[in-house]
């Protein structure tokens, strides 16, 4: 599919705009109403989904955003350095993550927690590297789900070259055999990192060797307090010409369109049909990380009339007109997301922090005459504050991190 929208051509349109107005011809299929459309192309793609499926999607939803919220209370409290929010992007991650197969292999950026949630990746674990004790937190080789990125775009040729590396390992596999167990990856990033160089290479390699990859834009609208139409004049969807694979536009608040958009881009990719464009429209109703402050940068207006198009609250109106949901099943998924919030709270406070030691070891694979220099002042430092008899400065980095 090639993708066939129309220029944006008044900039404020396509930062502050109703998605409405700002592109007639997005995908969707769940109204802000709750109301379900018919989409002739991509309908087919969720005809499978039934009503315990849409509970599913909502309670994957719900608790993304309780575990957020709880996250955002800690760090708040002075229990993380920083907290990466995420509310209004529920059905961005929650749609795409179930569009996944086991298989398939995930690089997010930072605010991928609905992704990991639909990866199996256990909450408390994600906020071992935001306590400060973890490089990472989880084991990406148990659910293909990879570490965070800190660094903007840097994990997007990682993707673009996984990708390359899963074509090889597949190489002669007829295209029977690739649709039924073949490996697609997924790139997530944002609209602020867009603008990156490392954007713009993996698109060229992965498009030059028909990867199989998707790359999937949350664009929230701001890449900080930088809005988006300084970002890009035609919605980013619609770069992907340029590259020469096909782009499409969703509207990032509805868990069902995403699904179907991301399980078309998936499929492509798996059969050896190439890359995909995802730019799921949403918009980030928080701040970007704890240490930013929205109000000096947004409307309020903007933001109220966000929150009417609340993913959540969409698919709430869509379960109970269509009487797939009462007010005990609310109740059930408020009270879990509870129980998970403080089992989030109680495992998180109780990590073990690694001794400062030990950072020395993860430098390089095999011991190195400077850090075992550095650990030696490392120790004597440390001993200045003990009464107590000095360690021994001869231990080697290697032999401490074991």
């Amino acid at each position: 599919m090639t993708s066939t929208r129309q220029e944006v051509t008044d900039p404020e349109a396509s930062g502050h705009a109703d998605p409405d107005l700002a592109d007639p011809e997005m995908v969707r299929l769940l109204g802000p109403d709750g109301a379900l459309r018919s989409d002739a192309e991509y309908s087919p793609y969720v005809a499978d989904v039934d009503a315990e499926m849409l509970r599913g999607f909502y309670r994957d939803m719900a608790l993304t955003r309780r575990f957020d919220e709880e996250a955002t209370a800690l760090q708040r409290q002075g229990q993380l350095a920083l907290w990466v929010p995420l509310r209004g992007q529920e059905a961005a991650q929650i749609g795409s993550g179930r569009a996944t197969r086991p298989q398939d292999y995930i690089f997010p950026t930072y605010r991928e927690h609905g992704v990991a949630l639909t990866r199996d990746v256990d909450f408390p674990q994600m906020l071992r590297i935001f306590r400060g004790i973890s490089n990472g937190g989880w084991d990406p080789r148990e659910n293909n789900f990879h570490m965070y990125t800190m660094v903007l775009a840097a994990q997007m040729p990682h993707a673009t070259g996984y990708a390359m590396g899963v074509q090889r390992d597949q190489a002669g596999w007829d295209r029977a055999r690739l649709e039924k167990d073949g490996t697609a990856v997924v790139a997530y990033f944002g609209d602020g990192a867009s603008s990156e160089g490392d954007v713009h290479e993996s698109m060229v390699f992965a498009a030059s060797y028909t990867s199989p990859v998707v790359f999937f834009c949350q664009n929230n609208q701001w890449a900080i307090s930088v809005p988006f139409h300084v970002q890009s004049r035609v919605p980013l969807a619609d770069r992907a010409r340029g590259y020469g694979f096909p782009g499409v536009r969703v509207d990032g608040n509805d868990v069902l369109a995403v699904l179907a958009v991301t399980r078309w881009a998936l499929e492509r990719a798996r059969r050896g049909d190439g890359p995909a464009l995802i730019e799921a429209y949403t918009y980030r109703m928080s701040a970007h990380t704890t240490a930013d402050d929205p109000t000096k940068y947004r409307l309020g207006a903007d933001e109220r009339a966000w929150v009417e198009k609340d993913p959540i609250s969409r698919l709430e109106k869509h379960l109970r007109a269509e009487g797939h949901a009462d007010d005990d099943f609310f109740a059930r998924v408020a009270a879990d997301g509870d129980a998970m919030a403080a089992r989030v709270r109680r495992e998180a406070l109780a990590f073990e922090p690694p001794e400062l030691a030990q950072s020395f070891g993860n430098v390089y694979a095999e011991a190195h005459p400077l850090i075992q220099e550095e650990l030696r002042w490392h120790r004597e430092y440390e001993a200045g504050f003990d009464d107590g008899a000095a360690p021994d400065a001869g231990t080697t980095a290697g032999e401490d991190a074991r």
